[in-house]
């Protein structure tokens, strides 16, 4: 356990700073990155703008040096204009020749830009240029409304081709020459008719691009290294949760079986407020008013000599295990067990009152005389043929209770005189019947009828004690099913109200008419004989 909880510190201490720099990394790395990439793209798209400008004026330089400027110095005389001046000795293009040439010469080049110049009506034996679909319907938007922009954008994911037109316009000198020129295919041109279009095209790779965004792609590496960091050491955290869970469980168990074992040890109502933490395992006491109750096996000693040890183990366990589940039922905390004895009380450390507390422990009382009965019906089918009885003493005053012992070992018990009368009240009670002191008495005096008994002096008591022995239930105790128990040669009488079910009443009032019948016939056949 302790090696877990060291590497879950260094987990945590490792975990700290990273999370930090990745924090950090999230919110200042990312506006940098952007704002280094933008303005390397922007110095590269300058530079790329700058390289094709400078190509085109090149090739229109290079085009008007050799068929302009050369073409006039070779003429041997009048220079003319003319659409195939290729054929003309002297001749130089017009416009729109020039314009195509052009075209041919800037789209020559493995560039990203292209230029076309093309109509759908060039003049005769000039090479025709194959439209395509963009073109055509450039043509005939712009013939229908020259003012338009037309745009398309066309290409896959690795790259983009954006491609532009422009009207090309009829000016005056233009409707003039093509009109009148026998190689025109049209010849009622006006002013401002659209004869064709400028074509732009622009391609650009994606990937060209891609080194522009180095420092964002160095961030995105970054970040994604940090973050399979952060997945990795909370992997292993979550391992460590685990083992430490694990370890926690299985402690807990050990730990829940130790208490369980403790708790047969402890009184419940003890075991819960120290494992609570209601009251602390530690030598303390405080004094309070308990109803005390002692119990005793009358002639036990007798009764032991007969039984084989085993035998007698075995008794006096089911005793005390009976007599502790009804002092559990009434609240009691059990003080102890010693030889044949039970020392019991009520108050501490859960009380009802010091009133309510008598009572209970007088209810408890009776349970146990009548279970006792029932305790003996089971003994004597087991062979033991004598049953046994308890003698009861109940007395209520103050008393010392908490832990009592050293800081090694400590017991929770109660000390006092109090406690010495209940035991000497359980001494002279009769066999199978409950003494009480008058503190007692007078508090469940509604619940029982009972004697005075001759006083009693006792060591630790200045005033005389007068016992009072239980003879009869008043109340609610009278209330209570009657177990009838009787044992006499050729008799074993058992009956728990109780306990007998309501199904079975009828046939054991019929069982009884037939013994009492039986027991009649043979009374009257006594007589006369």
């Amino acid at each position: 356990m302790a090696g877990l909880d060291e590497r879950a510190s260094y987990q945590q201490r490792v975990m700290g700073p990273l999370l930090i720099v990745t924090v950090i990394l999230g919110v200042l790395g990312l506006p940098v990155a952007v704002w280094l990439d933008l303005r390397l793209l922007s110095e590269r798209v300058l530079r790329m703008q700058a390289s094709e400008a400078s190509r085109i004026i090149d090739d229109m330089r290079s085009y008007y040096g050799s068929d302009v400027v050369g073409r006039v110095l070779q003429s041997p005389g009048q220079v003319t204009v003319t659409h195939n001046y290729h054929d003309v000795p002297g001749a130089i293009p017009i416009p729109a020749t020039l314009s195509i040439e052009l075209g041919k010469r800037i789209s020559a080049h493995d560039g990203s830009v292209k230029y076309h110049f093309v109509s759908d009506m060039p003049f005769k034996g000039r090479e025709p240029h194959r439209l395509d679909d963009f073109e055509k319907d450039a043509i005939a938007r712009l013939r229908a409304n020259p003012q338009q922009t037309i745009v398309e954008v066309s290409g896959t994911i690795l790259d983009k081709i954006v491609r532009t037109a422009a009207p090309v316009t009829m000016g005056p000198v233009c409707v003039s020459c093509h009109n009148t020129h026998p190689d025109s295919p049209k010849t009622d041109w006006k002013v401002g008719d659209v004869r064709g279009i400028q074509e732009i095209s622009v391609n650009q790779p994606i990937f060209a691009n891609v080194s522009s965004f180095k420092y964002s792609l160095i961030y995105l590496s970054l970040a994604s290294m940090a973050g399979l960091a952060c997945i990795f050491l909370q992997r292993r955290q979550e391992k460590l949760i685990r083992g430490m869970n694990q370890e926690l469980t299985e402690a807990n168990d050990f730990l829940a079986g130790i208490s369980m074992k403790l708790a047969k040890y402890l009184s419940p109502q003890v075991y819960k407020s120290i494992f609570s933490g209601q009251k602390d395992v530690a030598i303390a006491t405080e004094r309070k008013k308990l109803t005390i109750f002692f119990s005793d096996i009358k002639d036990f000693t007798a009764i032991s000599d007969r039984l084989q040890p085993e035998d007698l183990t075995e008794l006096l366990n089911d005793y005390f295990t009976e007599m502790s589940a009804i002092a559990l039922r009434h609240g009691a905390t059990i003080d102890k067990f010693f030889g044949d004895a039970i020392l019991i009380f009520f108050g501490d450390p859960d009380t009802k009152g010091v009133e309510e507390d008598a009572r209970a422990c007088l209810r408890m009382a009776v349970d146990m005389q009548q279970h006792m009965e029932h305790l003996n019906a089971i003994w004597r089918k087991r062979g033991i043929e004598t049953p046994m009885c308890v003698r009861m003493g109940i007395n209520t005053g103050f008393c010392n209770v908490g832990n009592f012992g050293s800081n090694d070992r400590m017991a929770y018990t109660i000390i006092g005189a109090e406690a010495n009368l209940a035991a000497r009240l359980q001494a002279i009670a009769e066999p199978g019947g409950i003494c009480l002191s008058y503190e007692t008495y007078a508090l469940v005096r509604d619940m029982v009828r009972a004697r005075p008994l001759e006083p009693i002096v006792m060591k630790g008591i200045k005033r005389e004690v007068v016992p009072y022995a239980v003879e009869g239930l008043l109340g609610e105790l009278a209330q209570r099913p009657q177990v009838i128990i009787e044992h006499v040669t050729g008799l074993d009488l058992f009956l728990d109200l109780d306990a007998i079910k309501q199904g079975e009443v009828e046939r054991a009032r019929r069982r009884l008419s037939e013994a009492l019948a039986a027991l009649e016939k043979s009374r009257l056949t006594a007589q006369a004989s």
